[in-house]
């Protein structure tokens, strides 16, 4: 039979009836004969009262130790789990991180995983256990415990299912799929039925938050199978893979939001070669990265430009570029972090026109004003007001799927 990895996420796990729930939905997959890797996040808001005890002690402790604290979090979900699985008569392990084989690099807070050794999960697959994994975390090359940042579950259930050749990757979230728009905020969502990788990886990438970017990336990268679904309703969620039936038909696959955006304009920059790279190589010096760019035509040997970085980066970023003024030439710098980035993403957009002209079209409508435009093979998006964001997914949402139908 199968070898399948599900990943539960910490709604999923926040009390011991979701517990219960989740060992249920394990052993029923493993009763089907399936071999079973399970990869938990922290219980509900496990993560964040951590946080907070580390604030009480120390606001700025170091990230080895703050990795070596919020670690513990995953901890507490496999072994819980293991025990509901123990007691429901089923032989089960829980393994850290380190215990896994999830290797890797040393950035605290944010690692990267350079590689996964398995022996010890398949030593226990082969005794027919289920295998606990506690996502979010691994080891570098000084045997310090490290998290993986925001999505680090996702990103470690896809790497475990990479690294063992798994024929399924279950992600089990809150909501029953992937949906045209977050149907916590847009009336009249749908749910896909399946979704290209590059489609998952855009929507992700744009605000949506049912997968993390980098657990995305991975899968395209090596061909893992994934499945969005529900721990509570039981019923069939979203595909994620290669290629849809539906690729050449559909325009558009869904609408993202994303608030956390922040726009820095430079006012009268000389119009003159090599004036972008000083910019912007001094903002990836500092790991500051830009998204948007836009640059106007230069009149009077002048000219502007506009970009956009996360809006936690926002501050940094200007005072980077204030302190470097006189080197880069330029007469005031502007930020704005009261924006909204609003994108529409589909693989069949490349090959039909007209599409960005319909989204322009809702939202002039709608009254709502652009202030950027950036566009892809597979993505249009725009930054508006943050005070209009909601009203704007909802308008372009009703052009694309509810008014016409999905065109």
């Amino acid at each position: 039979m199968a070898l399948i990895v599900q990943k539960f996420g910490g709604s999923s796990v926040k009390d011991a009836d979701h517990v219960r729930n989740v060992a249920r939905i394990i052993t029923e997959t493993y009763r089907k004969g399936h071999s079973v890797v399970v990869v938990l996040s922290a219980q509900g808001d496990t993560t964040d009262d951590l946080i907070a005890k580390a604030q009480e002690i120390n606001p700025h402790a170091s990230k080895r130790e703050m990795d070596m604290l919020l670690a513990t979090g995953e901890q507490i979900s496999i072994s819980l789990c293991a025990m509901a699985i123990e007691r429901m008569g089923y032989q089960a392990v829980s393994l850290t991180g380190w215990q896994a084989g999830m290797l890797t690099n040393s950035a605290y807070s944010n690692a990267r995983i350079k590689r996964v050794n398995t022996e010890r999960i398949q030593k226990e697959l082969d005794k027919k256990k289920i295998v606990l994994v506690a996502g979010f975390q691994g080891i570098n090359k000084y045997d310090d415990v490290t998290t993986l940042g925001r999505g680090g579950s996702d990103t470690s259930a896809v790497a475990l299912a990479a690294s063992l050749g798994a024929d399924l990757c279950q992600i089990y979230t809150d909501v029953d799929g992937v949906y045209t728009a977050d149907p916590r905020i847009v009336k009249g969502a749908r749910k896909l039925d399946e979704i290209t990788f590059d489609e998952m990886l855009e929507l992700a990438s744009l605000g949506a938050q049912v997968l993390h970017n980098r657990s995305v990336e991975m899968a395209k990268r090596y061909n893992v199978n994934m499945e969005v679904l529900s721990s509570l309703s039981g019923k069939p969620g979203t595909k994620v893979k290669e290629v849809v039936k539906t690729m050449e038909k559909t325009h558009v696959s869904g609408v993202a939001k994303d608030k956390n955006v922040a726009r820095l304009a430079l006012v009268g920059l000389a119009d003159q070669p090599g004036i972008a790279f000083k910019i912007f190589s001094m903002l990836a010096r500092e790991g500051i990265n830009v998204d948007i760019i836009l640059q106007s035509i230069g009149r009077d040997e002048s000219k502007d430009i506009s970009f956009t970085v996360a809006r936690n980066d926002a501050e940094e970023a200007k005072r980077v570029l204030e302190e470097n003024k006189e080197a880069i030439g330029f007469q005031s710098v502007e930020l704005n972090d009261h924006i909204a980035k609003i994108s529409i993403v589909g693989a069949g957009m490349a090959n039909n026109a007209g599409v960005a002209c319909k989204m322009f079209e809702a939202l002039f409508s709608a009254g709502i004003n652009i202030s950027m435009i950036s566009t892809s093979e597979i993505k249009v998006s725009v930054l508006v007001e943050e005070r209009d964001a909601d009203r704007a997914v909802q308008a372009v949402h009703d052009r694309f799927f509810n008014e016409f139908g999905n065109t």
